[in-house]
């Protein structure tokens, strides 16, 4: 391929901000959110806890929530 071609191939993953990756995200009781970050890492479906953002209110009562980027 020639350098003018790869110019325009979109970024790749490891360049891409968190704004551009893919994102799941976890709405629940409290418990519920735990219990989902931790079968998604038993899972293997994010590497480790670090990946979620950290747990806040949602917007609805009595709900949480939280945010995994792949």
């Amino acid at each position: 391929m020639s350098t003018e071609f790869n110019e325009l191939l979109p970024l790749s993953h490891g360049n891409q901000s968190h704004a551009d990756k893919s994102q799941i995200w976890i709405i629940g009781t409290r418990d519920q959110v735990i219990h989902t970050m931790n079968e998604f890492c038993v899972k293997r479906i994010a590497t480790d806890r670090a990946k979620f953002t950290p747990i806040i209110p949602a917007p609805f009562e009595g709900k949480y929530m939280t945010v995994l980027i792949r």
